[in-house]
């Protein structure tokens, strides 16, 4: 129980921090859209994170920092791409805003209303973005397959069981983000408001994409 739970503490303390991953969660979240899909594949991607690095991934990773720096890169790109997308909408106006009755709803238990006065992303697009969010990310193997690896490493026979509650944190997190984001819907009744959003998610997105190329090239 006591490896359960070490897992559980050390997984929420990784994840529940702002980053591009979390960010698009919640903003996926807010419009009640392909939610439970985006919630399933993060959860799901760090599941098959944590349990390689148990198993020893981290030392590839450990051994091949060449992986680390493309990752940076590739991440880095997608990222700022995604920033300036989300800066154009927040610039330009991307999003209809939610009418009162659909915020209302949005921000109630059983979530009934309708998104119609927003244009739906279709739900491939989605998932290419959620998973390029996640698998790009270097951090997610720096964190999640090496350090959780290596702490869990210290448990001996009980490492699966730390394993178990740091997955337990991922399952935890992100459905509790996604499907919570509802209630922030009330508060986002007016194109004004999106626009805020976006920029919001264009400084995150694209301070983290500058983040991930100033190690190398202060190198």
């Amino acid at each position: 129980m006591l490896s359960v739970l070490a897992g559980l503490g050390l997984g929420l303390s990784l994840i529940v921090a702002i980053g591009a991953q979390n960010v698009f969660v919640l903003r996926q979240g807010i419009r009640r859209e392909h939610v439970l899909a985006v919630v399933v594949i993060c959860a799901v991607s760090d599941a098959v994170l944590i349990i390689a690095g148990v198993a020893g991934l981290g030392f590839v990773v450990a051994a091949a920092p060449w992986l680390v720096v493309v990752a940076r890169w590739a991440g880095a790109l997608f990222l700022l791409t995604y920033g300036l997308l989300a800066a154009r909408r927040a610039w330009r106006g991307g999003e209809a805003g939610l009418d009162a009755d659909t915020a209302d709803a949005a921000s109630s238990p059983t979530g009934t209303g309708s998104t119609s006065t927003m244009t739906r992303t279709r739900l491939a697009p989605v998932i290419l973005t959620v998973l390029a969010l996640t698998w790009l990310n270097p951090h997610v193997y720096l964190d999640t397959v090496l350090m959780l690896g290596s702490i869990a490493a210290t448990h001996g026979e009980e490492r699966w069981l730390f394993a178990v509650g740091a997955v337990a944190a991922s399952i935890l997190w992100f459905t509790a983000l996604g499907f919570g984001a509802r209630y922030v819907g009330r508060w986002l009744r007016t194109p004004l408001s999106w626009r805020i959003l976006d920029a919001v998610i264009a400084v995150v997105m694209i301070t983290i994409a500058v983040s991930l190329v100033l190690p190398v090239l202060a190198g």
